[in-house]
């Protein structure tokens, strides 16, 4: 991608038919690539060690488990939004294949194991709703993707339950700006609780959002980012609130939360990466994409004096990284077209 493209000075690129195609390509790749991966397993003896494929039929690509479901919600959102586009018949072929029911069947298989109740909790909990969310809009206007839904809403299913358990005993959130993150997870579960009116689920994570964040009082941005952040704890956090609360009641939230200007500072301009071939630095490039979406998210809600700062700030961390979505190291571009994606084609 030309890193010319994107100049700071100017709007966001639309998601038009040469990006999503871009997009597609790194994510097809991506999802198809057994190694390397990152392997976190629980195994209870020497008859559990297998290979990715084998441990997980329809996850095993990408790098790791939750970088392969959400590339394929790239896949599936970039199919939504093109879906007469000259790669569209591939994608659906590889969801043909990917999105079976034996292959999700043995998916739950693996969750369901004494000692893996925990698998990918929260991050991968989120991402995997946010699939079944998107595959759900999807199969809204196209019916042949009701049966990768389908097959998907087993898993999807379990998950559900393993986070209502969960919330009424997490205490404390989570602020880190890596996978524990707590307000991420919770984003992404969301929307999949609006797909489907799931009632329950919704009132849980706004009761969890309240009781975690919403006493917070000027948040010390000025300690973002750590050195391998991919999520701006502060702003993902406003980002759910500003989810679960009412127009009124979050401008007021976020008058009390908002940071002093020094720090607030920390969050306008973007990070610069150093090393985008360590598998941590390069998460960096990961915050300023979703520091971007976040801002684009909130700036309809952010007092006008704001305004300002926020719009160059969108434009400023879109331009730092997202030629970083599909160009560079294998550590990087198994993840970040989706960070990317979530910048360009919000919900």
């Amino acid at each position: 991608m030309d890193r010319d493209a994107f100049p700071a000075d100017r709007p966001l690129p639309p998601l038009d038919d040469a990006l999503a195609a871009r997009f597609v390509a790194v994510a097809r790749d991506n999802v198809g690539t057994e190694y390397p991966f990152h392997l976190v397993h629980y195994a209870r003896s020497d008859a559990d060690i297998a290979p990715p494929r084998t441990l997980h039929p329809v996850f095993f690509g990408s790098y790791d488990w939750h970088s392969c479901v959400h590339m394929h919600w790239t896949l599936v959102r970039c199919l939504r939004r093109h879906p007469q586009a000259p790669w569209a018949a591939a994608v659906r072929a590889h969801l043909d294949a990917r999105f079976t029911v034996a292959a999700v069947a043995a998916e739950c298989a693996y969750v369901d194991t004494p000692g893996r109740a925990g698998f990918e909790r929260p991050y991968g909990w989120g991402w995997l709703l946010k699939l079944q969310a998107e595959l759900i809009a999807l199969a809204a206007g196209a019916p042949e993707a009701a049966r990768w839904r389908d097959a998907l809403a087993p898993l999807a299913q379990r998950i559900v339950e393993r986070l209502l358990a969960f919330l009424p005993r997490a205490e404390h959130p989570v602020r880190a700006g890596t996978h524990g993150n707590s307000a991420f997870a919770l984003l992404l579960a969301l929307d999949y609780a609006h797909s489907v009116q799931h009632r329950a689920l919704a009132r849980a994570i706004e009761a969890r959002a309240q009781h975690w964040f919403g006493a917070d009082r000027r948040y010390p941005a000025a300690y973002e980012p750590s050195g391998d952040d991919f999520l701006s704890g502060g702003l993902t956090e406003a980002r759910l609130m500003q989810r679960v609360l009412d127009g009124c009641d979050f401008a007021n939230w976020w008058a009390a939360f908002e940071p002093a200007p020094d720090a607030l500072a920390r969050w306008l301009a973007p990070v610069g990466v150093s090393d985008a071939t360590d598998a941590k630095i390069v998460h960096l490039h990961g915050l300023n994409l979703s520091r971007a979406a976040c801002w684009r998210a909130l700036q309809p809600s952010l007092p006008a004096a704001l305004q300002p700062a926020v719009t160059a700030a969108i434009g400023a961390h879109a331009a730092a990284s997202l030629p970083a979505a599909t160009e560079g190291d294998y550590v990087g571009t198994h993840w970040l077209a989706s960070f990317a994606l979530r910048a360009l084609d919000p919900d």
